[in-house]
């Protein structure tokens, strides 16, 4: 008996070590005696750590009792917490059986929802899984079906009104009815599969999301009680608004103000933008940890960027966890157009022109078929080969099974030309063209010339904006005819100044 416990604890240490070993390390498949819930009797456990390429870590376990034949199979998530959650929507048409063996990795803290059939799949009802939406759906069925003869004994009314909700979720398992399928994980560890990756998918739409207090503590961080209270909450902020330090700067304070922006991640921002103009002030205010939720200082100044508009930087970080965010955001009011820009990328140079990408633009790469949705990749302030690295990188992580043992050679051979493709363009052996497209005209690329005007390879289109577009941005919905009203009355005229 004393072996085998033993031999157990071996054999836990060693998936142990598993999980700490670098990714290049093949890790072997570990064998644990453990206890069958059904039978009592002892059964086999099987570990493996796998990494899915371009998603996450993932421990694999699979028990096996050869007395009863109970069989059962998880997935655990050997990796960190994401920075944010992640909500998936997927519109699965009838007709289309390829939508039904779409991949999905679920996590423990994940919901599943399909909002037709006011239906949701808790996260403490089905566990970490690697399954498709086929099989998330026949499992639900399975588990409802399960108990309904003594439901139906005990009580009646329940049991006919869940056999009713059954064949509306047959239904949908089997293609017979439309549906929607939304998995939200506030740990950002769950994934649905893109077959179109690295094009859009028209049925899949994707957002990332920061966590609220009752997400961060049901994920075992450490929350302040105040925090889950809404209303001592706003109090509280309204409180910290009013304690803002302001830290004014002249010719040496604009070095400190650099500084103060260079501790969080925004290096690459703050070394961007004071190349255009130092800020006259920087303000440090309180605000609570992304990650984390602690308290934590956020830093704020505005500046003007030449042939643009004035910008507010906002950069944050946490000594608690170390975890760092900037933001950029536009100032002024809403322009009264959309913008395209156009740059013809023709020479190593302009690889290292500077680009604001607010988080509401487009990217465009013809020569590629790459487009990217307005909000993917939020906004940043880098340059033109920063913007395609980190695309690079997003399709990456968000395309997780791209060269998994399910993926046929076909798309295969296609993730591995694009990827080519994508590295080609920054070895500039041949030209190509970047397109940004923001309805809100919060996007710029620099020019390489003093005046922007001579720059021949940079094109600006002004455009007016659509019905829907407006509809997105919320704009066909505002009246600001009191707010005018009451600013005209005060004799106080307007002076927009116009960009450069």
């Amino acid at each position: 008996m004393e072996s085998n416990k033993e031999k157990i604890v071996d054999d836990v240490g060693s998936v142990v070590e598993a999980i700490s070993a670098d990714d290049d390390n093949a890790a072997p498949l570990y064998q644990v005696e453990s206890l069958c819930l059904r039978c009592t009797q002892n059964g086999i456990t099987r570990f493996l750590l796998t990494s899915i390429p371009h998603f996450r870590k993932v421990l694999l376990s699979a028990f096996e009792c050869p007395h009863c034949g109970e069989r059962n199979n998880e997935v655990q998530f050997a990796g960190e917490i994401q920075p944010k959650g992640c909500h998936y929507r997927l519109e699965v048409q009838p007709g289309d059986p390829k939508l039904f063996s779409r991949q999905v990795v679920k996590s423990e803290s994940a919901t599943i929802k399909i909002p037709e059939l006011d239906f949701e799949i808790p996260a403490e009802a089905q566990r970490g899984s690697l399954s498709t939406v086929e099989g998330i759906l026949v499992r639900a069925i399975d588990g409802l079906q399960a108990l309904q003869e003594e439901r139906k004994k005990v009580d009646p009314q329940t049991g006919e009104a869940i056999d009713q909700f059954l064949l509306k979720l047959r239904a949908c398992a089997t293609g017979e009815s439309p549906f929607t399928f939304i998995l939200d994980d506030p740990a950002g560890n769950s994934f649905i599969e893109n077959p179109f990756a690295p094009s859009p998918d028209p049925s899949l739409s994707i957002k990332f999301y920061d966590r609220t207090p009752e997400q961060q503590a049901s994920l075992g961080y450490l929350v302040d009680p105040s925090q889950l209270n809404a209303d001592a909450a706003m109090e509280e902020t309204s409180n910290d608004v009013d304690q803002i330090r302001r830290q004014p700067h002249g010719s040496v304070g604009a070095a400190a103000g650099q500084k103060a922006i260079a501790q969080s991640n925004s290096a690459e921002i703050a070394e961007a933008l004071f190349r255009y103009s130092a800020p006259e002030e920087v303000m440090t205010f309180p605000s609570t940890c992304g990650a984390c939720a602690v308290r934590c200082e956020t830093r704020m100044f505005v500046t003007r960027i030449p042939y643009f508009q004035e910008v507010i930087v906002m950069a944050s970080t946490c000594d608690a966890c170390g975890y760092r965010n900037s933001e950029l955001k536009p100032g002024g009011a809403i322009p009264d157009k959309g913008k395209r820009i156009t740059l013809s990328v023709k020479n190593i140079n302009d690889l290292s022109r500077d680009v604001i990408k607010s988080d509401t633009a487009s990217v465009k790469v013809p020569e590629l078929d790459l487009e990217l949705a307005s909000g993917t990749l939020g906004g940043v302030v880098t340059t033109v080969e920063g913007l395609i690295t980190k695309i690079s990188e997003s399709l990456e992580r968000v395309h997780g099974f791209t060269f998994g043992d399910s993926l046929d050679e076909s798309k295969k051979n296609k993730w591995l030309d694009f990827k080519a493709r994508l590295n080609k363009i920054l070895s500039m052996t041949e030209p190509w063209t970047l397109i940004l497209d923001d309805a809100l005209a919060n996007s710029f690329i620099a020019p390489a010339t003093d005046d922007i005007k001579d720059d021949h390879q940079l094109i600006f289109e002004e455009y007016e904006r659509s019905w829907e577009q407006n509809e997105e941005l919320g704009l066909n919905d505002i009246d600001t005819s009191s707010a005018d009203a009451a600013y005209n009355s005060t004799g106080v005229t307007s002076n927009e100044n116009p960009q450069e």
